[in-house]
């Protein structure tokens, strides 16, 4: 991957002058190899095709960000023709390929679109008989992207309106999706006019369908199509007020009589939809007899109260003014609160929509900072006999490993507000924390919940548990989600947590009760072990120029909890470091005539990278040393 990239991106920079036409000719033909390899995987082969859609001329035609070369023929790109075979992402990218070769080609009417359309219908075919989530989304993909390059090709388009609007009928839970083609169609092709013939579609079929089969299900998603269908000042409102009238005054129906909520609110947003209409004058009559039939009839108070003030309004205000009074202003100003209206008394109002909606802040609301830090190992299940000599460490061995011991690292931190702060958030209330690892160091992090957080009030204390599966540093992505006093929720991000190396050290794994002579023979012991060069373990030599008062603060400042020997013990100082889940590091510090030397021995080489930077750290932040 990365030679064949660098040779595309050597024949952009120099072109003919380097790579004659037939090296160009080689290039293309062997990415469409490349692009259907079996032996490749899918991000490899989906990168190919990437290629070819940028791929460097030594003298293009065309500068678009998509430009097909001109060596790329249709009978070459047949080899990538798309099947219901392929994954989802490739099924796409060689859909997107193909559409540009046809188009390219001018086969509008030929047996390559042919073939494009025929793969869109056997998509739908599946999708009809039940296919899976992942099908539906990539079937209503390739569907957006056959209409954004042939949406012009009248014949295709108006078929596929049409089998939209069966397959709609046969499975009304697609609805979402659809109305999400109309829209994203319309925005992105604003002068076709496909989207509105397939609401068009929908309307007529949803308004000709039998009430008699209708379910409350599918009569729930008729009435998200008709709200959508009357924003549409250009489409006639005559089929949807006929089928809602229909609905509610048919003696077989159970709407009225249900008094579902849901759906009463939802007959009453396609209302709200048609008072502001253009045609509302011719609608007039219609309306206002549904309306009237749901405030006496329809078996919920608060519909019946909305119809009857949607009904007041349609009766005594004129046109322009029902259309002041309904639609909702937009803010004067990025920072101002929307105005409220008398259309907010409905279940989609604003308010009830900031309640519950997640709202992302614009900048940082607190974090973590540096508090207490703890170790704290597992020992319950850790039973260590104190024997004497040569046996200490085959104990410490055979009981440490058999105990199933696991350690855990704990790490407090204070949770306080940022600089500058928002005045929304000096009293913060059930904070929960999520944690992201960047590596697979460590095992997965819970949430942690926080009461609350009061700017005024100490900063609570934050205890991360962590349970190492090598003891490297790492980085944590923090975030948070809580509730200001207002009520509405936040999501924020918090800056980073950041674990070094030295965190991770705890002191040897043993109880309290074991001597310092024990300890020390576990240490010579392990040394020996680690001196042998057996597996990973590897011994090391780190020198630096302490003077020995500098190097007794060293150690007492950064080793002295795991220290087995005696501080005061001038020739030779030894410090046993346990790092979790089951690595050592040893050392053996003296001080010669020339220098400091620190002698290590460890049974994870790895970790003699992140040492050797530690004690660079340590050793250079004394007063008195001399790198």
């Amino acid at each position: 991957v990365c030679l064949l990239h660098v040779t595309l991106l050597m024949k952009c920079a120099f072109t003919d002058s380097l790579f004659s036409a037939e090296d160009e000719a080689f290039l293309l033909k062997r990415l469409v190899v490349l692009s259907q390899h079996p032996l490749l995987s899918t991000p490899e082969k989906l990168f190919y095709m990437d290629c070819i859609l940028h791929f460097p001329e030594n003298r293009p035609i065309n500068c678009g960000d998509e430009a097909l070369p001109v060596l790329l023929t249709p009978q070459l790109a047949s080899a990538l023709l798309p099947t219901v075979f392929n994954d989802s992402a490739t099924l796409l990218a060689r859909l997107h390929l193909q559409a540009l070769v046809f188009l390219e080609e001018g086969e509008e009417e030929g047996q390559g679109l042919a073939y494009i359309y025929d793969h869109l219908t056997a998509l739908l075919h599946i999708v009809d008989r039940g296919g899976s989530r992942d099908i539906v989304v990539t079937f209503f993909r390739a569907a957006f992207l056959f209409l954004f390059y042939f949406q012009h090709v009248e014949g295709y388009s108006a078929r596929l309106s049409e089998q939209f609007c069966q397959l709609y009928l046969q499975h009304t839970q697609l609805a979402p999706h659809i109305l999400n083609l109309v829209d994203k169609t319309l925005e992105r092709l604003p002068e076709c006019n496909w989207a509105l013939g397939l609401l068009q579609g929908l309307q007529r079929v949803i308004s000709t369908a039998p009430l008699g089969q209708l379910t409350l299900r599918d009569l729930s998603c008729h009435l998200k199509v008709l709200a959508r269908v009357a924003e549409e000042g250009k489409i006639s409102q005559c089929r949807t007020l006929g089928f809602l009238s229909a609905v509610i005054t048919q003696s077989s129906s159970l709407l009225c009589t249900s008094g579902d909520w849901r759906l009463g609110n939802g007959v009453l947003g396609v209302c709200r939809r048609v008072l502001l209409h253009p045609s509302l004058d011719s609608l007039l009559i219609p309306l206002a007899d549904i309306l009237q039939h749901l405030t006496c009839y329809y078996g919920d108070t608060d519909i019946q109260d909305h119809a009857r003030l949607y009904y007041t309004l349609l009766t005594t205000l004129s046109r322009e003014k029902l259309s002041v009074v309904l639609a909702q202003s937009a803010a004067e100003g990025g920072g101002q609160v929307k105005k409220r209206t008398l259309s907010c008394v409905m279940a989609e109002s604003e308010g009830l929509t900031n309640i519950l909606t997640v709202h992302q802040t614009e900048q940082l609301v607190f974090q973590l900072t540096e508090g207490v830090s703890g170790l704290q190992q597992e020992m319950e299940n850790l039973q260590l006999s104190q024997d004497e000599g040569d046996k200490v460490l085959e104990s410490y061995r055979a009981q440490f490993c058999e105990s199933g011991f696991a350690s855990q690292i704990m790490l407090k931190y204070h949770l306080t507000h940022t600089e500058p702060h928002d005045p929304r958030f000096e009293q913060i209330f059930s904070i929960c924390l999520h944690f992201s690892l960047t590596d697979d160091h460590y095992e997965q992090l819970q949430d942690i919940s926080v009461p609350c957080l009061f700017r005024q009030r100490p900063p609570p204390v934050v205890q991360l548990t962590l349970k190492p599966r090598r003891p490297y540093p790492t980085t944590i992505h923090v975030s948070a989600i809580f509730t200001s006093k207002d009520g509405l929720t936040w999501h924020t991000t918090m800056p980073d947590v950041h674990v070094e190396f030295q965190q991770a050290f705890l002191p040897l794994p043993v109880p309290l009760s074991w001597s310092r002579a024990s300890r020390q023979d576990v240490f010579e012991g392990l040394w020996d072990e680690f001196c042998s060069e057996m597996g990973d373990c590897i011994i090391s030599l780190f020198c630096c120029q302490l003077r020995e008062a500098a190097l007794k603060a060293l150690v007492e400042k950064h080793f002295l909890p795991f220290l087995v020997s005696d501080l005061s013990q001038e020739d030779e100082l030894r410090v046993l470091l346990f790092l979790p889940p089951r690595s050592h590091v040893l050392l053996k510090i003296s001080s010669e005539e020339d220098a400091t030397q620190f002698n290590m021995a460890t049974d994870t080489r790895q970790l003699l990278p992140h040492m050797n930077s530690y004690l660079l750290t340590v050793t250079s932040s004394q007063d008195e040393s001399v790198r």
